[in-house]
């Protein structure tokens, strides 16, 4: 009986190894967990409160060239054209190729370069042709606005089109709205965000109006805008020069039609739009021009990302913090990037995105959903702050928690079975 049991405990202590390694091994083939990306180096001009520097050692992302604070340009080639802003970054957006920069994950307010965030990420969610009636909180948003009113006559597009040619905040409340509300649209901004490697970027507003902690950098807009340009949606907006914007005529009050009898007037309000022109100056003017988005606050300053092709080959230019008129110096960047583009070495490259996860194949572990957080989703976590997630998506559920201790049992059944097949006692007495 003394080898029966010290072969039990064996058995025992084997499945409490193994489930050891079920739970605390990698997920199996065909599951993957949640990425733990390079930490960005914080910039000493952050300009959003609460910026946390890099873990000592941390890589940057898109190449360690880039973790420099002022002009990276590439050797053997003439240098970019100068600009007055504080950061700027210019790359092909074909090859995801860095040709040059300035302080490109240096943290800045976006002001409303943050739309191009807004529309990536609601685009794939909302229905273009779905009808919004916005609230009267929307419609009093402080700011550039397109002036809607709280009517059911606004489609998707319509909003999406005036947030993008217009920079329209109040579009930008309604189109969150819509989303779900504040709250979840935030959420998932910056879970697009992260998605896309932005890690610099944390979206406190749906419109890119200044608030505390909210931030990006030249090289997160990059990716923002090179994203949207992979959306025909989003190219067709940033390069309609004009458009029409619906609005009721006479809001507030109804048209009266008298009928051809004399019969009681009907009530029936008259539809009615007026015409908005995109704000890029660039657009019908710099050769190549596909447009993307312009912004300024005061503490902003003024902000751009723009996009142009010419000869199959798609150039972007950011720039941030840029203290008066920009456009002429960012058609020059233009200039030096298309000139640049098959004549340098990359001094860096823009990064894909993080691919979707693919769902497990296995039945030896899963992975809860996780529950979205706070409006942001930064919290007040370092972590979340930093534009990330805690390493891991979650904690793996132990379906074969305490293994070990059901196989003992199952084989202490076995044995206990045994010995009464034979006449002994199973208490062991």
């Amino acid at each position: 009986m003394g080898t029966n049991l010290r072969a039990l405990a064996a058995t025992g202590a084997a499945a409490g190894l193994l489930t050891t390694a079920l739970l605390g091994a990698s997920p199996a083939a065909g599951a993957r967990a949640e990425p733990t990306p390079p930490t960005p180096r914080a910039s000493d001009t952050a300009a959003a409160a609460g910026a946390t520097g890099p873990a000592a050692g941390a890589a940057t992302v898109g190449g360690e060239r880039l973790a420099g604070h002022g002009v990276i340009a590439p050797a053997g080639f003439k240098a970019p054209p100068k600009t007055e802003s504080s950061a700027y970054l210019v790359a092909d957006a074909d090859t995801g190729a860095v040709l040059a920069a300035k302080d490109p994950h240096g943290h800045y307010l976006p002001a409303s370069t943050l739309k191009t965030l807004t529309a990536v990420t609601l685009i794939p969610r909302l229905d273009k042709d779905r009808k919004i009636k916005p609230s009267e909180k929307a419609c009093n948003v402080e700011g550039s606005a397109v002036g809607i009113v709280p009517e059911p006559i606004y489609k998707v597009d319509d909003l999406m089109r005036a947030l993008l040619m217009v920079s329209a905040n109040d579009a930008a409340v309604a189109l969150a709205e819509a989303n779900g509300g504040l709250t979840r649209t935030l959420a998932d901004m910056n879970r697009q965000a992260r998605k896309l490697q932005a890690y610099d970027t944390v979206a406190r507003t749906p419109n890119g109006l200044d608030a505390p902690g909210q931030r990006s950098s030249a090289y997160d807009l990059a990716l923002i805008a090179r994203a949207g340009l992979a959306m025909p949606a989003f190219r067709e907006y940033i390069s309609t020069k004009v458009a029409k914007f619906p609005a009721p005529k006479d809001y507030g009050k109804k048209k009266k039609k008298k009928h051809h009898d004399d019969s009681d007037p009907s009530e029936s309000p008259a539809p009615a739009y007026y015409e908005m022109a995109n704000h890029n100056r660039l657009l019908g003017r710099y050769k190549g021009m596909l447009g993307v988005k312009n912004g300024w606050t005061s503490k902003a300053l003024g902000s751009f990302v723009g996009a142009a092709r010419r000869d199959g080959h798609t150039i972007i230019v950011v720039i941030m913090h840029h203290p008066g008129g920009f456009w002429e110096e960012v058609s020059k960047l233009l200039d030096w990037g298309f000139a640049a583009r098959s004549r340098v070495a990359p001094i860096g490259e823009l990064v894909r995105p993080v691919p979707d996860p693919t769902p497990s194949s296995s039945a030896l572990a899963v992975r809860p959903t996780q529950t979205p957080g706070a409006a942001g989703g930064t919290g007040g976590d370092a972590h979340r702050v930093a534009g990330r997630e805690p390493a891991g998506s979650g904690p793996v559920v132990p379906l074969f928690a305490g293994g070990g201790l059901v196989a003992i049992l199952a084989l202490g059944g076995a044995y206990a079975r045994r010995r009464r097949s034979r006449g002994e006692d199973p208490s062991g007495g």
